[in-house]
């Protein structure tokens, strides 16, 4: 049922294949920098999530760097460990940027499902490492991507299948994507759930467990000025029941949109 509400948004970008070209190979990908070093910054934001909190926003620089082998792409650093016209397996560290501070929780949102936030704990970012695999044809880009939390926030990990599909149309660089991300259940559970310490000062015991998050989204950049570059990447998130049903979740909300937008400079 989830899928059915994520498919109409993939149909919104399918239009653009018929008046768009497919790039050889990956090239072009609207998520990579055309050279080898760049620098900017961005804002990220995300739709209403946890009750009470409104909008998120968070400001970062924007680092890229694309070698033969070693990469930068923002907030994820990788090596290329096999790599050829069609297939390329990676290694990296990401950054996983979900922190929650317990005092932008809604005092009264949250009293409502019988929590006082006075008794919730933050919950923090997290580095992840993995594995990344991606299949490049005329047809698109399949990726498998499998990481682990390595800096014991959550001790989670977390795996995603997701298809992109590289164009150019109206001098814009077009990526659009349909993918389903598993989180494991200690990844879940402290991100969506209550803490064991939590607990013990009398709040409410909720673990989603293990949970299975399509998403759908699309990356778009700009070339300007010859080395300028707009980036701007907008995804959905269609949240499953085991989220929805959390104490810790906005009443109503059945999915989160995260929206990107920056600038940089290529060197």
């Amino acid at each position: 049922m989830r899928m059915l509400r994520t498919l109409p948004l993939l149909m919104l970008c399918l239009p653009l294949a018929a008046f768009a070209q497919v790039r050889e190979a990956g090239e072009d990908r609207a998520d990579l920098a055309p050279s080898n070093w760049s620098l900017g910054v961005a804002a990220g934001g995300r739709g209403e999530l946890y009750a009470g909190e409104g909008r998120h926003h968070r400001v970062v620089p924007l680092f890229g760097y694309e070698g033969e082998r070693f990469y930068l792409r923002g907030i994820t650093a990788g090596y290329h460990l096999v790599q050829n016209e069609r297939f390329v397996l990676d290694g990296f560290l990401a950054g996983r940027l979900d922190a929650m501070d317990a005092d932008d929780f809604g005092r009264r949102a949250l009293a409502s499902h019988g929590i006082d936030r006075d008794r919730l704990d933050d919950r923090d970012d997290a580095v992840d490492a993995g594995i990344s695999a991606s299949w490049r044809g005329a047809a698109g880009e399949l990726q498998l991507d499998l990481r682990a939390d390595i800096a014991d926030v959550s001790g989670g990990y977390e795996a995603d299948l997701s298809y992109r599909y590289p164009m150019q149309a109206a001098g814009l660089l077009i990526t659009p994507s349909v993918g389903v991300s598993v989180l494991s259940a200690d990844l879940a559970d402290y991100y969506y759930g209550t803490l064991d310490e939590e607990v013990a000062r009398g709040v409410i015991r909720y673990r989603p467990g293990r949970a299975t998050v399509p998403h759908v989204g699309v990356t778009l950049a700009k070339p300007f000025a010859q080395k300028w570059r707009a980036i701007a990447d907008f995804n959905y998130q269609a949240l499953p029941d085991e989220i929805q049903d959390s104490p810790l979740i906005e009443d109503d909300t059945d999915g989160v949109v995260r929206v990107f937008v920056g600038i940089a400079r290529s060197f």
